[in-house]
């Protein structure tokens, strides 16, 4: 019954479901970068030198062979260095894009956390932290000039 009610508290704090979210954003994002690749990026490179489909690139290191019937008895064996291509171009569009993400949200939490900056609402632990330390320094103050 314990592992239960450790559940229920999981999932109500929101943990699983910012995780739940995140994993759906992830896959559709994923879905998105791959299009992106193979029908924006890729074409026109393909057209840049002379009609290579980079996808179907590879090293064939043994041919396949068929039988008399056209069966095929083994298959070839090969690199796809051309797949590779594409996902290290998925990987860097990626980076890039979380890249510029994330310096998007820390810029907008920078803000928030900014006290003196009216034009951003400032989350309550950060205003209530910034009027503490301003209590701090009253204090360090008057304490100064009671010893002084």
């Amino acid at each position: 019954m314990d592992l239960f009610k450790e559940f229920k508290e999981f999932a109500v704090k929101g943990n699983m479901m910012d995780m739940a979210i995140g994993i759906i954003i992830g896959a559709a994002f994923n879905k998105v970068i791959d299009v992106l690749v193979k029908k924006v990026f890729l074409p026109p490179l393909s057209l840049l030198t002379d009609g290579v489909n980079f996808e179907n690139k590879r090293i064939i290191l043994k041919d396949a062979v068929n039988h008399a019937d056209g069966t095929v008895q083994l298959e070839e064996v090969a690199i796809g260095y051309g797949a590779l291509g594409e996902a290290l171009l998925d990987f860097l569009i990626i980076g890039f894009t979380v890249f510029i993400v994330v310096k998007f949200m820390n810029r907008l939490r920078n803000r928030a956390q900014n006290t003196e900056d009216k034009t951003v609402a400032t989350p309550k632990d950060i205003e209530l932290l910034s009027k503490l330390t301003e209590l701090m320094e009253e204090q360090n103050d008057l304490l100064k000039k009671a010893k002084g």
